[in-house]
């Protein structure tokens, strides 16, 4: 069975939840980690969600994107999710923003980060069904039309109306 950390506001952990506990509406406060891939073009990687996930399954996502769990700090959480699901192995993080973010089912601890990567991502194929680069103009023409999960396009529009991405 796979475990979280049940968090307050400022990150400490306060005690440990099932997956399925933190996600069916106990609003359990739980840490998860985002990493923006960026290339030296200014084009930012997407993936493209499994439909067997079990939250926005088919809908483009933040390049990485995963929960912490039980015991494991956000940097090594980062690390982990970013192998696992690109295959990146080497990269130098830099935190944009901390945040709560509370959807239908669940609340999370959003700890997001960006990347500079010129290299090839390879999506996993079991959580991941495709991804690729896309141009921040396309981004935009794209809000709103459902094709992007909910989350994304609020952190997306925030990091950008902040300038937190170097783009």
């Amino acid at each position: 069975m796979e475990y979280f950390p049940i968090v307050n506001e400022e990150g400490e952990v306060t005690g440990r939840a099932s997956r399925k506990e933190c996600h069916s509406g106990t609003f359990w406060l739980h840490p998860v980690v985002h990493l923006h891939v960026l290339n030296s073009q200014g084009e930012l990687y997407l993936q493209k969600r499994s439909m067997n996930k079990d939250i926005q399954p088919g809908k483009w996502d933040t390049a990485v994107g995963g929960h912490v769990d039980y015991g494991e700090s956000i940097e090594e959480a980062l690390r982990r999710e970013a192998h696992e699901e690109l295959s990146i192995k080497v990269f130098t993080p830099m935190l944009m923003l901390k945040y709560k973010y509370t959807s239908e089912l669940e609340s999370e601890l959003v700890h997001s980060f960006y990347t500079v990567f010129d290299g090839e991502p390879v999506p996993d194929g079991k959580e991941i069904s495709e991804g690729r680069f896309w141009a921040i103009p396309e981004i935009f023409y794209n809000l709103g039309k459902g094709i992007f999960t909910p989350n994304f396009e609020m952190e997306f529009q925030r990091i950008i109306n902040e300038k937190l991405l170097p783009v």
